[in-house]
């Protein structure tokens, strides 16, 4: 559709909150571009805007109303199109928001270059639209990123929502109920995404484990796993978050055994303490959790387990966060991801008495934060001298940087290979030293790991 001056219509997005966000605003300019738009960094001047907002915490809500605010100050005649978890559970507070022209919820978002088009047409004469719907179970939205740029590592979104209502969180108000995406259309993006080159494919969801249960007939993360990750081509296959309760005996095999499967366990804590995991409803004991992660080490001593940790719960006692930092300690995480805990109103924990100050948050977040770099830093140290497989992502300032299969960020010298050959490419790289970071060596030339 060109513009008054002939031109294709540009369109550019910005994206509040997790890695799925990011992934369907994605997925929704790849439609945009499909349709003749052109697609510009939300820095340039544009005909439309797209805004994926995140309501994780009370910040994020917060964010997102600045940033719509901001955008239409920016670019007052611009079309403004605002979706996303904020917008599902509160959008008449964006809809309030002088200038908006477009609120879309978690769902219906394939229909956003339908709204915008029609709402360019009408030359700002368009009355503002409101789809944001209350969720009657719907089906996978088939949103697809089918370009990550460098053909390395390639993210594909199989699941939706969540039922598990924890505590403290809105995702299950603001992503509605589980919902899969079939296993064809599953297997024939991850063929695609093989046959463009793309080295690594990241299985991702909001409750991943919870794949298949919802289909006819029903089946699994673990056998959606299993084929992909048998696919002729495919070098890597990452599974992202999985909690606790979902994690079988053979999900730990795949995991740590398969030879295509990133030896890596991506698996939430939120407590160390189990008063507080009750507390939060959290359906697993630190027992159970730990059985996991020996079990997976049993399997293969060189996974790397990685969590998120909630600290500050209502309630939450310095005996409870004690026992939370040793409990952190006990487990030896090889990277740990620590937040302060966000009131969510509508969830039963802002409700709950004991709400603790945010120095109190801050100082246990800080001092959980330093605890999880030791641990990052001594498992990094157990492979100085050593060998390890790098996919390389990039090369930068005479470095290239990428990923081991168990998810340590390496750094490694490129003298004698050249940069188009490193890009993209899976290499030994000798480790000579690490930190809290990753770990830097020299790659070992002349030898490259193919699929």
């Amino acid at each position: 559709m060109p513009t008054e001056t002939g031109d294709c219509p540009k369109v550019a997005a910005v994206t509040l909150g997790c890695k799925v966000n990011q992934y369907d605003t994605e997925a929704v300019l790849e439609s945009f571009a499909a349709r003749g738009f052109k697609v510009v960094p939300a820095e340039e001047e544009a005909d439309a805007y797209l805004i994926n907002t995140c309501t994780v915490t009370n910040v994020a809500d917060k964010k997102s109303r600045q940033l719509v605010r901001k955008i239409i100050r920016e670019h007052p005649d611009a079309v403004v199109a605002v979706f996303g978890c904020y917008t599902q559970t509160q959008p008449e507070k964006i809809e309030a928001i002088p200038g908006v022209s477009i609120v879309v919820g978690t769902q219906r978002r394939a229909e956003l270059v339908d709204l915008v088009t029609e709402a360019l047409e009408a030359k700002g004469k368009a009355p503002l639209k409101n789809l944001v719907e209350p969720f009657k179970r719907p089906g996978f939205e088939e949103l697809v990123v089918s370009n990550f740029g460098e053909k390395v590592r390639a993210v594909l979104k199989i699941q939706e929502g969540c039922q598990q209502f924890c505590a403290y969180c809105k995702v299950p108000y603001a992503r509605g109920p589980e919902r899969s995406r079939e296993v064809e259309a599953v297997l024939a993006t991850a063929e695609n995404l093989i046959a463009e080159g793309y080295k690594e494919i990241v299985l991702t969801g909001i409750h991943l484990a919870s794949y298949g249960r919802d289909l006819e007939p029903a089946t699994s993360l673990l056998e959606i796993s299993q084929k992909i990750a048998d696919l002729p081509g495919l070098a890597r296959l990452r599974l992202s978050s999985i909690e606790p309760t979902d994690v079988s005996q053979g999900l730990l095999e795949l995991i740590t055994q398969h030879p295509v499967v990133c030896a890596h366990l991506h698996l939430p804590l939120q407590s160390g303490s189990d008063t507080v995991l009750r507390r939060m409803r959290r359906k697993y004991t630190t027992k159970e959790y730990l059985k996991i992660v020996e079990d997976a080490r049993a399997l293969n001593p060189d996974v790397g387990v990685t969590t998120d940790v909630i600290v500050g719960f209502p309630g939450e006692t310095d005996e409870e966060y004690a026992e939370t930092v040793a409990f952190v300690k006990e487990v030896g995480f090889s990277r740990l991801h620590v937040f302060p805990y966000s009131r969510r109103s509508g969830t039963p924990a802002a409700k709950m008495p004991g709400q603790i100050p945010a120095s109190v948050k801050n100082r246990r977040s800080q001092e959980l934060i330093q605890v999880g770099q030791e641990l990052a830093a001594a498992f990094h140290r157990r492979y100085i001298g050593k060998s390890v497989s790098v996919l390389f992502e990039e090369v930068k300032e005479g470095l290239a940087k990428g990923y081991t299969e168990n998810y340590i960020r390496i750094m490694a010298n490129i003298e004698g290979v050249s940069d188009l050959d490193v890009v993209g490419s899976i290499r030994p790289v000798l480790l000579r030293e690490s930190d809290a970071a990753g770990a830097r060596g020299d790659i070992v030339v002349d030898k490259e790991v193919t699929a």
